[in-house]
């Protein structure tokens, strides 16, 4: 049983340390997501979904490996009890009662590898949780590299060896007699065998003769022409796990040689609320909105690189980019202080431009997301939870550079907040859209609904240019039922995409109210890019 259970534990393991590689591999993930030809909106909805597929292999991992290590102390008592002298070979022990020194068998290389793995395994399952990942992010991101260190682990930890095949059944079939050795001293035959056969031959013997089954076979004695012969399985793991490791890492080394590089810094803006906004330019890099990109500054880090999402993409007429990132950790801390000539300015005044030399910055990206269908949806409903307004604001701004050429007819933006100076961030970028469709006269294209969760009376949006956001703030939180009763009252028998990035709290009542049914024939489609 123990054998059976590693055995099958040892496959599953293959499996998912084949498949947790895979959603990985970025670069792929965004040529299939935005190939029209290759992956249908279905399929595309499928990748949205690569995170949670990761995580599900890496549980799977976790799970099975502690199968694997319970058969495994179960098959080392097996070993030390079932000693067997007659195939020598076969024993994984050097003789019968040895326990303790069965797992540094067949050259120390399984066992030392496997004790390694369980080691390496633990601490990156451990640094994987929420709240690590959420006070030290830092312990995360360096564990999780220790990933290369297990596959090569893996890989030796198969070359020992241990179990073992026969190959040589034709002649020595299993069951059969050993003319070389003396059949007293492993069994007793009856006495017509011994006075009939006294040199165990393979003639016919009568059908009344009482021998063992194992070794009469058509009515002759099987008699073994040579010793058995017994030599190790080649491992699997290697069928398994070569593909998926040389893919992705000719994909991170496609993704070095494309970052290689340094951006140039145009400019730095300081928004409300510990908010950075990094304009940049870089040649020949091309983006569509909602794809995010992967900020490495030596300065602040020689290794740690973060993601963050693109809030205004390269065009045609211009080749600016840019990101919005919120200091909330020790690498935004520092990659502030480099950016600012000082970093306790007043952030009160929108924005403040600072005017120095640059640390290096590379970009890795882009890579893709679902924020990417929002534009290929007629009807869309995109929620925003503070700092998860940056996806959007990339679909915004290439709204306002054209909106004609896209399948979106009408735009629902909701953004939550928990204090007002948060506004300000796409302020003008949402007061300047509506602008320009009310000069298109498209005033129903957007609909942008502000909602403040926290306040302490009546507030607004400073500054007379945003009168026409102050008439679309709102205070306290969105009644979800209601809003989406509304909405597919307005659009009967459409299918709307639902965009969401913010807590998971409002995640869950969007993820639930799309999947619930109404009476207009409305179908809401969710979609979620999660930033906690």
């Amino acid at each position: 049983l123990g054998l059976c259970v590693s055995r099958a534990s040892a496959s599953v393991l293959n499996l998912n340390c084949c498949l947790v590689l895979l959603p990985m591999c970025r670069v792929l993930l965004a040529f299939l997501r935005g190939s029209q030809k290759v992956a249908s909106k279905k399929t595309r909805r499928l990748l949205d979904k690569s995170k949670t597929f990761h995580v599900t292999c890496g549980v799977t991992i976790c799970i099975f490996s502690v199968l694997h290590v319970a058969a495994h102390l179960v098959n080392a008592l097996n070993f030390s009890e079932n000693y067997n002298e007659d195939f020598l070979s076969l024993n994984a022990a050097n003789y019968r009662g040895e326990v303790s020194q069965i797992y540094l068998m067949s050259g120390l290389v399984p066992g030392l590898t496997g004790v390694v793995m369980v080691l390496v395994l633990f601490l990156m399952c451990t640094a994987s949780t929420y709240a690590i990942r959420v006070s030290n992010y830092d312990i995360f991101w360096y564990t999780h590299n220790l990933f290369f260190v297990f596959y090569m682990l893996l890989m030796l930890h198969v070359s020992g060896g241990v179990l073992k095949y026969q190959t040589n059944l034709e002649e020595h079939p299993p069951g059969c007699f050993n003319p070389n050795k003396t059949l007293r001293e492993n069994m007793t035959l009856p006495k017509a065998f011994e006075e009939s056969f006294p040199d165990y031959t393979t003639e016919p013997f009568p059908e009344d003769l009482s021998l063992p089954e194992p070794f009469v076979q058509n009515n002759f004695i099987r008699i073994c022409s040579e010793e058995p012969k017994f030599q190790s399985h080649f491992p699997e793991t290697w069928f398994w796990i070569s593909g998926p490791l040389c893919l992705y890492c000719v994909e991170r080394l496609y993704r070095y040689i494309r970052s290689n590089k340094p951006v140039t810094i145009t400019s730095v803006i300081s928004h409300p609320s510990n908010v950075l906004e990094v304009r940049m330019v870089k040649d020949d890099f091309k983006a569509r909105p909602g794809q995010y990109v992967i900020l490495h500054c030596p300065r602040v880090s020689a290794l740690e690189s973060h993601p963050f999402t693109l809030t205004m993409c390269p065009t045609d007429t211009k080749a600016t980019f840019g990101v919005h990132l919120k200091v909330v950790g020790d690498w935004t801390e520092r990659f502030r202080d480099l950016l600012l000539l000082h970093s306790n300015q007043d952030t009160e005044i929108l924005p403040i431009f600072q005017q120095r030399r640059y640390p290096k910055l590379y970009v890795d990206g882009p890579f893709g997301s679902p924020f990417e269908e929002s534009l290929n949806y007629e009807v869309s409903l995109c929620v925003a939870g503070g700092i998860g307004v940056t996806p959007f604001a990339s679909v915004l701004n290439t709204l306002l550079d054209g909106w004609k050429c896209y399948k979106l007819r009408r735009l629902y933006f909701i953004w939550v907040c928990r204090d007002i100076e948060s506004f300000r961030w796409f302020a003008d970028l949402l007061c300047t859209l509506r602008n320009k469709l009310w000069q298109e006269n498209r005033p129903d294209y957007i609909n942008i609904q502000l909602y403040l969760s926290q306040t302490d009376g009546i507030q607004k949006i400073i500054g007379e240019k945003y009168q026409a956001l102050n008439s679309r703030l709102l205070i306290g939180r969105p009644r979800w039922k209601l809003l989406f009763d509304e909405i597919a009252k307005c659009n009967r028998r459409k299918t709307i995409g639902v965009f969401c990035c913010g807590p998971n709290k409002i995640s869950k009542i969007l993820h639930k109210l799309s999947n619930s049914s109404n009476s207009y024939g409305t179908r809401f489609e969710y979609n979620k890019e999660s930033f906690s």
